[in-house]
């Protein structure tokens, strides 16, 4: 495989990753924090309705996560593809 084309698939693998993270942070604090929020109110964490604990902490939580979860994914793509920092 040439240069270029691993250069190609990196991209294209690095885009899927953020592709993936955008959508799973769009699902928990657009859909599960605002469009679900009243179905949601009916069961409660900690004694707050779960649409607003996902709405004010759940959405952090879980952006946090994310944040965590592309940092280990890309340092695994760098190895995979020979462009890791030494």
């Amino acid at each position: 495989m040439s240069q270029e084309e691993q250069r190609s698939l990196y991209w294209k693998t690095n885009l899927r990753i953020i592709a993936g993270c955008l959508i799973v942070w769009a699902l928990v604090s657009l859909v599960l924090g605002i469009l679900l929020a009243i179905p949601l109110n009916h069961f409660s964490i900690g004694g707050y309705p779960l649409g607003f604990w996902i709405a004010q902490q759940g959405a952090i939580y879980t952006f946090l996560i994310i944040i965590f979860f592309y940092a280990w994914r890309m340092n695994r793509l760098d190895r995979q593809y020979d462009v890791d920092e030494q």
